[in-house]
């Protein structure tokens, strides 16, 4: 299918009276790699879970893939299949080792058997760097190495859109390394990702696009030279003097 991968058009999010998204609206090309950026508290994960239905959105329309996900009767559990979500902290199963919790969903989601769940389950904890670790329970593995257990079980779905949550916010500053190479890896390799961080360092070599997030309103966005480089909005150029 044409067009692009994510469209999102006038997304609204209440929480009581609290207005927390304000009528955001964009678009992420297929392949495409946007980092949103801004204060916490701005909504920047309340957005990603409206996009995935993990929070219900109060008005708007989200489009994945060309397909509806807020209607009232869209097939969201078969659309969010299309949606890796990684969140801030790694959610694995502690009973679990790295390859159990990278091939549950595919078995018992996609009705994938066993012998090719394990294998993919390995080759994505190869590509992850894991590959000496399928055995591992969480509690043996390093903050980092359970977010990216974290990431090859998102990808265990084959989705066509990855969101990440502050993925390294959870993380030691050493181990935040391994994880961003992880996701530069996959920005090379076309993955379409929207990601939220506060890692400028991150956002400014591997974005195609950022996007400024303040009170539930994209305040600015464009290519990283140009909102690092000569940002427009005032409280852009305040945020990024404190945070660079």
């Amino acid at each position: 299918m044409n067009g692009p991968m994510l469209v999102v058009k006038d997304l609204h999010k209440y929480f009581g009276r609290l207005e927390v998204l304000k009528g955001v609206s964009f678009e992420v090309a297929r392949q495409e790699v946007v980092v949103i950026i801004g204060p916490s508290g701005g909504g920047k994960s309340t957005l990603l879970r409206c996009i995935n239905r993990l929070e219900e959105p109060t008005s708007g329309q989200v489009y994945i893939d060309g397909q509806c996900i807020t209607e009232r009767h869209a097939p969201v559990c078969q659309i969010r299949r299309q949606v890796g979500m990684v969140f801030q902290l790694f959610n694995l199963f502690p009973h679990l080792t790295a390859l159990e919790n990278v091939t549950l969903a595919p078995m018992k989601v996609l009705g994938m058997p066993r012998g090719e769940a394990e294998e993919l389950g390995r080759q994505l904890l190869a590509k992850v760097g894991l590959a000496a670790k399928v055995n591992n329970l969480p509690a043996q593995l390093s903050g980092g190495q359970q977010q990216r257990v974290a990431i090859a079980r998102a990808l265990a779905m084959r989705p066509k859109l990855m969101l990440f949550d502050e993925p390294t916010s959870a993380l030691d500053p050493e181990m935040i390394g391994e994880v961003l190479a992880v996701m530069k890896d996959l920005a090379r390799e076309g993955m379409t990702m929207l990601v939220v961080s506060h890692e400028m360092g991150f956002a400014r070599e591997v974005a195609d696009r950022i996007m400024f997030l303040e009170h539930g309103v994209i305040l600015e966005e464009g290519p990283p030279e140009q909102v690092f480089g000569s940002p427009r909005h005032e409280r852009t150029r305040s945020f990024l003097s404190k945070v660079l």
